[in-house]
Parts: structure tokens; sequence; C-alpha cells
């Protein structure tokens, strides 16, 4: 928190450093009031380009799934994909239909999960599978 209040005192000072550099009185006569609204702009646009990199998500690095945890974990390659489609949002009879299982042994797949992920819910699992790299 305290570097770039640290960074904006240092760029107002250099600001009031080059305005008392240049004689401010004795350049306005000089150059015209288009002058020093395009140096503003310019200084503004800056400002927005350094602050929207600053803001702005970077893109993840290509995905690399956490084989290690998923061995330390126990999880089978099923419960992977009851994860996987647990994290896309999906019920428990979507999740069913689409891995061509009952919805009863989704429940067990499911509680097995929670078992060995240590959680309560399926958004607490969901982000402890994230936070091991085991989903995207």
């Amino acid at each position: 928190m305290a570097r770039p209040i640290i960074l904006y005192g240092i760029a107002l000072a250099a600001s009031a450093f080059l305005l008392e550099w240049l004689n401010y009185k004795h350049v306005v006569h000089r150059w015209s009031a288009e002058f020093y609204i395009a140096c503003i702009a310019v200084v503004c646009v800056a400002l927005g380009i350094w602050v929207g990199n600053r803001l702005t998500a970077r893109p993840r690095v290509a995905f690399a799934r956490n084989d290690a945890a998923i061995a330390a974990l126990g999880l089978s390659a099923r419960e992977c994909e009851v994860l996987e489609m647990l994290a896309a949002g999906h019920a428990n009879k979507v999740i069913a239909r689409r891995l061509d299982i009952s919805p009863n042994t989704v429940k067990t797949h499911v509680a097995r999960v929670y078992e060995k992920l240590e959680v309560a819910s399926r958004t607490q699992a969901v982000q402890k599978a994230r936070t091991l790299d085991i989903l995207p």
C-alpha cells in the first residue's frame, strides 16, 4: 500500500519541480494554451494506460494438472470427472446422464470427493481443487 503512495508522491514532486524549472509565468506567454492541453492529455493517457495494465488480470499460463496432489488425495479418474462437472455447475442428475451412471453413484462420488478434500460443500470442493491445481 505504501509503495503506490510513495510513487505518486515522487511523481507529484517531479511535476512540481518541472513546473518551477520551466518558470511557468514566463513560459505561459511563449506557448499557446493548446500546448498545455496537449501535455495534460499525454500525461492522462499515459496514466490511463499504466492503470489499465495494473488493474487488468493477466491471462493464466497453460493449465497443468497437479497429478501429485491427485495421487496424494487418492482421487480416482471418475471422481476427477465428477469434480470437473461440479465445477461446471451441473446437478447430480445431469452428471449422471453425461457419465452414464446412476444419480446414487454420483452422490457416492461427490461424498468421497468431499471426504478426500476435507470439505463440506460443492463450492468448497471446487475452490480447494482449484487451489491445489486439480481444476483449471
